[in-house]
């Protein structure tokens, strides 16, 4: 049984970034220590979920310097994880106003514009943020998942291929690159992709993923069944859950229809929406 594009399927759910990250940027000295000191505590505390003490920290931080950029993106990614999204906008809006030439305040918009379903408006903002600084790779990463999900695979080849480049000592550049090569029907390209990545990261759970997505292209079912197993009883329930929706493809394309049923019950027991799992438990329900 060949099952041509449902092998394409894909999830990038580990090359997505969170929506906050608390991460340092630039910002126009001098800066009083105090304020330093509570944007980062403000930020652990963003990064704890605990959002009103965050909230009064980045508050406080920005009374003792009103310009302080990454003071006002924190406060924003407060707002966007309590849900007040026009809260959230004021506060990254102010930032990039304060600073536009800073990536964060830009990669914040861009975030904002994500949560909202607002596609294209995202990509402009992750791109303004890589015209200030090429190598901030939440951007790259965001662009990249951005153009992915809409089908632009060789745009979204390009900037995955520019993150290895980027960020080459983590994985993430190299998977998505591999994908899109999946999805361009790059076997080749992709097998090599693969083999470079390993080499440089050992068989980490996401390679071994896709070296049995490799394997089930070439209908070694058996053998991809066998590098999947493992991976269904991991602590991260969305990749045991990717596990056991790629294991019901390859008991399907064995013809097993009850072993695939059940794997791709597994897999739904983890994430209701898993498109492959749903295509495979349609299947071997015909």
């Amino acid at each position: 049984m060949r099952l041509g594009t449902f092998l394409s399927l894909v999830r990038l759910a580990s090359v997505i970034l969170p929506l906050f990250a608390g991460t340092a940027c630039a910002s126009v000295p001098p800066l009083p220590p105090k304020a330093l000191e509570l944007n980062r505590d403000g930020a652990a505390a963003l990064a704890a979920g605990d959002l009103s003490t965050a909230e009064a920290r980045l508050a406080v931080a920005i009374e003792f310097s009103p310009r302080f950029t990454e003071a006002w993106v924190n406060l924003g990614y407060v707002e966007l994880r309590r849900g007040n999204l026009d809260r959230a906008h004021k506060d990254f809006s102010k930032a990039r106003d304060l600073n536009p030439d800073l990536p964060a305040p830009h990669h914040a918009l861009g975030l904002l514009a994500d949560h909202r379903g607002e596609g294209k408006r995202a990509e402009k903002h992750y791109r303004e943020a890589l015209k200030v600084d090429p190598a901030f790779v939440a951007s790259r990463v965001n662009l990249a998942r951005r153009l992915f999900e809409r089908g632009a695979f060789e745009d979204a080849r390009e900037q995955f291929l520019r993150l290895t480049q980027v960020e080459a000592e983590v994985p993430a550049g190299y998977l998505g690159l591999a994908e899109c090569l999946f999805r361009l029907d790059r076997e080749a390209d992709a097998d090599d992709v693969i083999g470079r990545a390993r080499a440089r990261f050992g068989d980490t759970p996401e390679l071994r993923m896709l070296v049995a997505r490799q394997l089930l292209r070439r209908d070694a079912f058996d053998e991809a069944e066998e590098i999947l197993a493992p991976l269904t009883g991991q602590a991260d329930r969305p990749r045991a859950g990717a596990a056991w929706s790629w294991i019901g493809v390859a008991r399907l394309a064995r013809g097993d229809r009850a072993g695939a049923r059940v794997a791709a019950r597994e897999a739904l027991l983890v994430d209701r929406g898993d498109a492959v799992a749903r295509e495979v438990a349609r299947r071997a329900a015909d």
